[in-house]
């Protein structure tokens, strides 16, 4: 995995190369989360298989490519026409595949016009100002100091705030937000994550910490900033903790 989908947290991909060619083995990477964001080249990374897609970058739905180094062995999952070279069967989706390769032409001039290094800054931003709440935190952290994160994903963690019923005030409020991955869609406890370059998970509660995806307007970031605190005290005070109702 290029970044953790939950938290942002870039994994050591090219260590974890070094490793990979040092004992033998093929090395596959999921970079949907973190292509578009990062500069990725699979030639210094040394792996075998590198996969992207496009719904990661803005793109449509439903296609994705990947990387192959030359020489690797593959078999096809899809068999009955020789169709890419007999790796796939089926015909082609055209228009996906347009729509990806657009998606990933604007993505990569967005690194290069400094756009995501913007939309990183907007994130701390982001985070600092709900911080100022007591309580708080943010998940992928390494003895108190951010690691390398993709620029558009916060996870935050709130004490004595239900994952489930935040989500839903700030929604009713027009602020998107996740308990947790799409992968884990309904689940009511949180998920392990495993964090690279020396970074692990801060203490936090046992609910779901909120999950969120940045974009580009600072406009919608300060609406954020001042929905979040007002969702987060209200369901503080109806927090059993708080009302010393609990045990």
């Amino acid at each position: 995995m290029l970044a953790n989908n939950e938290t942002g947290v870039l994994q050591p991909v090219e260590e974890i190369g070094r490793i990979a060619a040092d004992t033998g083995v093929f090395f596959h990477i999921d970079a949907v989360q973190g292509a578009g964001k990062v500069t990725i080249d699979v030639r210094r990374i040394g792996c075998h298989l590198f996969s992207i897609s496009a719904h990661k970058m803005h793109g449509p739905k439903g296609v994705g490519a990947m990387f192959v180094r030359r020489g690797t062995p593959i078999e096809p999952l899809l068999v009955g026409g020789s169709h890419e070279r007999r790796q796939r069967a089926g015909t082609e989706n055209v228009a996906g595949i347009v729509g990806l390769a657009k998606a990933a032409e604007l993505a990569m001039h967005s690194l290069d016009d400094g756009t995501i290094y913007r939309l990183a800054q907007m994130r701390d931003r982001l985070e600092a100002g709900i911080l100022q709440l007591s309580g708080t935190g943010v998940n992928g952290v390494a003895k108190g100091k951010s690691v390398p994160r993709a620029a558009n994903t916060s996870n935050i963690w709130f004490n004595q705030v239900e994952g489930e019923a935040l989500v839903i005030a700030l929604d009713l409020k027009g602020v998107s937000v996740s308990g947790g991955s799409a992968c884990h869609s309904g689940a009511t406890e949180p998920q392990p994550r495993p964090f690279g370059n020396g970074s692990r998970q801060s203490p936090r509660p046992r609910q779901p910490p909120l999950q969120s995806a940045q974009n580009r307007h600072r406009r919608r970031r300060d609406h954020v900033l001042q929905i979040v605190p007002e969702a987060v005290e209200r369901l503080r005070a109806l927090s059993p903790i708080e009302a010393g109702t609990l045990g």
